[in-house]
């Protein structure tokens, strides 16, 4: 496995819109004998999942007034908050076909290490989370194109949890379905429960202690690395303009629609918005937390311009590969939440 060091001239980035420039850019056209291994840690952030509502999910008058980017990232999932506390990590390998939503493949060599340094309870629970007594700590998703897929994850070590409930906004049926109250019942920071002699660690040092666990070796001499070239360093920022740094991609426009329905499902958190002409679905966009493999405007394009009847949208529907594009869900259930 192949290390990245998201450094360029010997600087560590923090800018959110070019470290999951970076992320990319290795998906897309780092092809590499083995997989890779990037890490990084953002400055403060929320990185919003491919198919959400940015103005669903976020504080938008906290993140203008202290600062905080929004970025949007190509995989499904939903929202999380980044600062210098919290360890982003991301493997990049070949989509053998069956690794996609395979989030304990992934996820377990850093349980592995966590339970080296003390944390006995870490683990993974329900779709992609990783907790500690129930606590979160960690939200995973994932991406797949051309045969190639990054998973990735964040890792709360000392973040300030003050600032990601103030930050996001989370959907009321979604706690409810958790059976909390609250973001800051359900989330944790791993530096507390870390043995003692790694209590000085921040998220920097965290991040060193975690490599050298992931590639079992004492010194970084052992890890193999890739190193971005400046040819690397410029498709990124141009990658970083079109993408990541677009407010049109981060944001996007959200026109007014005159039906809104949001429901949890199987797959995950659905909310749809539609307008409705003259008997037919005239626009709708889809939005979620879900894990797809597929674009969501496939499916959104396959209702448009339908009669807006139970039986037209059980035919539409009928013909779409639901479990593709939205994950473990049936197509009744995606019916009903439109009907």
């Amino acid at each position: 496995m192949y290390y990245v060091k998201n450094e360029r001239n010997g600087k560590e980035i923090h800018d959110p819109k070019i470290n999951l420039a970076i992320e990319y850019y290795l998906l897309n056209e780092i092809k590499l004998d083995e997989p890779i291994l990037l890490f990084y840690i953002n400055d403060n952030a929320i990185i919003i999942g491919r198919n959400q509502n940015t103005y669903e999910e976020v504080n938008t008058a906290y993140v203008e007034e202290n600062g905080v980017d929004v970025v949007r990232r190509f995989s499904g999932g939903g929202a999380v908050y980044h600062d210098m506390g919290v360890l982003c990590f991301c493997f990049i390998t070949e989509d053998d076909g069956n690794s996609f939503r395979d989030f304990k493949k992934f996820t377990s060599p850093v349980i592995d290490a966590l339970h080296q340094m003390g944390v006995s309870g870490a683990e993974l629970k329900g779709r992609n989370d990783l907790v500690i007594n129930d606590k979160k700590f960690s939200g995973n998703a994932m991406y797949s194109k051309n045969g190639r897929m990054t998973a990735h994850g964040t890792l709360m070590f000392d973040s300030e949890i003050d600032a990601v409930v103030k930050a996001l906004k989370p959907k009321k049926h979604k706690l409810e379905s958790k059976g909390i109250k609250s973001i800051r019942s359900r989330v944790t920071n791993i530096k507390p429960f870390l043995d003692d002699s790694y209590q000085q660690m921040n998220a920097k040092d965290f991040k060193e202690k975690l490599l050298l666990y992931l590639y079992d070796t004492d010194t970084k001499e052992d890890v193999k690395e890739y190193v971005l070239t400046e040819d690397d360093w410029e498709k990124i920022e141009a990658f970083a303009d079109e993408y990541t740094a677009n407010w049109d991609w981060n944001y996007g426009k959200s026109p007014e629609f005159d039906m809104e329905r949001s429901e949890r499902l199987s797959a995950g958190t659905v909310e749809v918005k539609m307008n409705v002409r003259k008997g037919r679905i005239d626009d709708i966009r889809i939005y979620g937390d879900f894990f797809g493999l597929g674009e969501i405007e496939d499916v959104e394009n396959e209702l448009k311009g339908i009669p807006y009847t139970r039986k037209a949208i059980t035919e539409a529907v009928n013909t779409i590969d639901i479990k593709k594009y939205f994950g473990n869900m049936d197509a009744d259930e995606l019916i009903e939440l439109l009907y």
